[in-house]
């Protein structure tokens, strides 16, 4: 069969142009050569102004392990002593009793490798700990003691490599607690039982009540429950002496950091409030670690800010919690790197791209950390 020339060449330009594409978006993955592993020794220091600066690193599905150590190499030389990384239950323990430690091994190995103080979140329930058609935020009280195990079994694994770990996240949210009412009650009954589980594999780990979602909703909201009202009753419920730490989230979304507190706004002065509430329950010792928070520079998403007011935003905010909050141990924002783009407004939460480029506010913070910002560039 013959085919018109024109037609030929029209197809075959077409399909030229398509591969030229393609190539675009391969080349730079196919030209970069994974980095060499440099086998973890003595452990480096982190060099930092703000010994309360902190990053929370999602490594959780980095499954490269150069990239994992450049991650956190990066998070050192940006002079962010802090990291706070996920390990979720339900991939390390598929089965009763048989763990799976080979990838948690590598991020803490490599964290500890570079001088950072590593804060372990720990939630995520496996198949066989929930009934069948539930999500795996879904943890019914007959399994408050798997839980409670694994966090035995992963404090008596790390040691004093893995200093805090948090149980649980974000209670106070529906979804978070299976798309069940929330349950503060509930959610202390586990805390102590996971608080009591940990102390016997080692007394020195600090044990942190979970971060709650800043949130205003209203008594009987369906989706979740306010963060300060459920914080309260968990003290009701006996809480104090249950944790070593509590765990806040601190999203700005529009305001600045030295934006005024108030039960009716959601910003980053919002923790003081927080604060407030453990105060009012005798427990005003109990420190503070921001493990969530931050601002987001995406150009056209509501909650945003702009580039240059989050570079400003985030350092006064660092510099905040080191000047004014002597309760508040850490402030770990949202989020360092992903390994994969979102394609979405949180890629405008990172420090850094997916290739490890730096963005400006990397470079900032750095100079931030490294006493290099005087005057006008510290005037927010």
């Amino acid at each position: 069969m013959r085919i018109p020339l024109a037609r030929f060449y029209s197809r075959t330009l077409a399909e030229v142009l398509v591969c030229v594409i393609l190539l675009s978006f391969a080349v730079p993955f196919l030209l970069r050569a994974p980095e060499p592993v440099v086998r973890p020794g003595r452990p480096r220091t982190v060099v930092t102004q703000n010994p309360k600066m902190g990053v929370h690193t999602r490594l959780t599905d980095e499954v490269e392990e150069w990239k994992i150590q450049r991650t956190l190499a990066m998070v050192r030389e940006m002079g962010a002593p802090w990291v706070v990384e996920y390990f979720p239950w339900g991939y390390y323990e598929p089965e009763k009793g048989r763990y799976d430690w080979s990838h948690p091994d590598l991020v803490v190995n490599h964290a500890v490798a570079q001088g950072l103080t590593v804060v372990g979140r720990i939630d995520f329930v496996p198949a066989w700990a929930r009934p069948p058609e539930t999500t795996p935020r879904y943890l019914d009280e007959e399994h408050f003691g798997d839980l409670a195990d694994f966090v035995y079994a992963f404090v008596k694994r790390y040691g004093e490599r893995v200093p805090y770990v948090i149980i649980w996240n974000e209670p106070n949210l529906s979804f978070e607690w299976g798309y069940r009412p929330v349950d503060p009650v509930a959610y202390t009954r586990l805390l102590c039982a996971c608080y009591r589980r940990a102390k016997e594999a080692n007394p020195a780990v600090q044990v942190v009540a979970a971060g709650l979602a800043p949130t205003t909703a209203p008594e009987g909201n369906e989706w979740g429950m306010d963060d300060l009202v459920f914080l309260q009753r968990m003290y009701d419920a006996g809480a104090r002496g249950c944790f070593d730490a509590l765990a806040v989230h601190a999203y700005g979304w529009t305001f600045a950091p030295d934006a005024p507190s108030s039960p009716e706004v959601v910003n980053f002065a919002r923790t003081e409030l927080t604060h407030e509430v453990m105060v009012r329950n005798g427990d005003g010792e109990t420190p503070c670690l921001i493990t969530e928070g931050g601002w987001n520079d995406h150009p056209r998403w509501t909650r945003a800010v702009t580039p240059a007011q989050r570079i400003s935003y985030t350092i006064r905010a660092y510099e905040k919690a080191r000047e004014e909050w002597p309760w508040c141990r850490a402030v770990a924002l949202w989020a360092f790197r992903f390994p994969w783009p979102a394609r979405s407004y949180q890629d405008y939460f990172t420090f850094v791209s997916v290739d490890f480029t730096p963005k400006p506010l990397y470079v900032a913070v750095q100079q931030y950390a490294r006493g290099e910002l005087v005057g006008e560039a510290m005037a927010w």
